[in-house]
């Protein structure tokens, strides 16, 4: 039978379903082969093309007081069939077991916290801390050390405890495999006290760096005692040993501050009228909850929120806590 000249409409639409069939085959094709991070069933990981110099230079994570996301990440899922219920509340967790690491396969992909994976810092995923956390990992084989951020959740293989960066890795002298780890989450006491320090020492005086405003605009608190004012530089100088009494325990005195910036927002004769303000402001400002602490300098108790890494992170908060509650902020720094 001679072809047609001018294509008719059965071949039109002959000639449509093929293309149509063509395209959604290699769409099923392209999506079945996509990686997944839990499976990593297809494709090589391993370091970059381009390794960064000095990276075994690459300074560990600083832990900082971040409140714990609900929902979204820590919410219970399932992968591979096994069902995981992630930790919600600031607790210490201490595991051992295998450690493994991902690399060039996942760089420049989202984590499970949503945050871009960058191999060459210093972070983790763990199955089921609270994200974010901070964990010290420890390689028994030779003592060495690393701190990380957990932002993502695995590694999702039997007997793995901890699936580190490569710069992590590296630095633990783990990137020829597995090896065996020991992991301990970095609280929220140890991060407020600086105990997670290895070099912890007692801590210098802290100074005052700026007063956001004077204190008179503070407003009463409904607690026992009343703020007593407290502006002058010499006033908002703490003693190195002071001691924080109440944060997310009431009644548990902790040791000391840790180094940084902290932002005062009252200070008060009685201990009671300190913590009922610190409940009072943590129901308004949930984010600056996790952050507070009250801290016994006879004869006042000073509840303050901290530390931050700088002063614009600490002048940042004080600001949002004068916009909210029309507070009196003070920073000092912690040294």
């Amino acid at each position: 039978m001679p072809s047609c000249r001018a294509p008719c409409p059965p071949c039109i639409h002959a000639r449509l379903r093929a293309l149509l069939g063509a395209m959604l085959a290699a769409l099923l094709v392209a999506c079945g082969s996509a990686p997944t991070r839990p499976g990593a069933a297809s494709g090589r990981d391993g370091p970059a093309a381009e390794i960064p110099p000095d990276l075994a230079r690459t300074p560990d994570a600083e832990p900082r007081v971040e409140p714990i996301r609900s929902g979204g990440p820590n919410k219970p899922y399932e992968v591979l069939g096994r069902n995981y219920t992630p930790e919600t509340r600031d607790v210490p967790i201490k595991e051992k077991g295998l450690a493994s690491w991902y690399g060039r396969k996942f760089h420049g992909r989202k984590t499970a916290s949503g945050e871009i994976y960058n191999m060459h810092a210093m972070t983790a995923a763990h199955k089921t801390m609270p994200l974010p956390s901070y964990a010290r990992v420890r390689n028994p084989a030779n003592g060495r050390e690393v701190v990380v951020r957990i932002n993502d959740r695995g590694p999702f293989v039997a007997g793995r405890v901890i699936d580190l960066s490569y710069t992590a890795a590296l630095k633990l002298d783990l990137l020829r495999g597995v090896g065996q780890v020991e992991v301990e989450r970095i609280t929220y006491e140890d991060i407020r006290t600086g105990a997670w320090r290895r070099d912890a020492a007692p801590m210098q005086a802290p100074t005052a760096v700026a007063a956001v405003a004077a204190p008179e605009a503070m407003p009463e608190p409904a607690a026992p005692s009343a703020p007593v004012p407290d502006a002058s530089p010499a006033a908002e100088t703490s003693d190195p040993a002071a001691s924080p009494v109440a944060s997310g325990a009431p009644g548990r005195a902790l040791t000391s501050g840790a180094r940084g910036y902290w932002v005062q927002l009252g200070a008060f004769r009685e201990r009671g009228g300190a913590e009922s303000f610190q409940q009072r402001v943590s129901s308004e400002l949930d984010w600056l909850a996790p952050l507070m602490a009250v801290f016994s300098e006879a004869p006042l108790y000073r509840l303050q929120a901290g530390p931050y890494a700088s002063r614009d992170e600490a002048q940042g908060a004080a600001q949002r806590v004068r916009d909210a509650l029309q507070l009196v902020p003070v920073i000092i720094e912690r040294r």
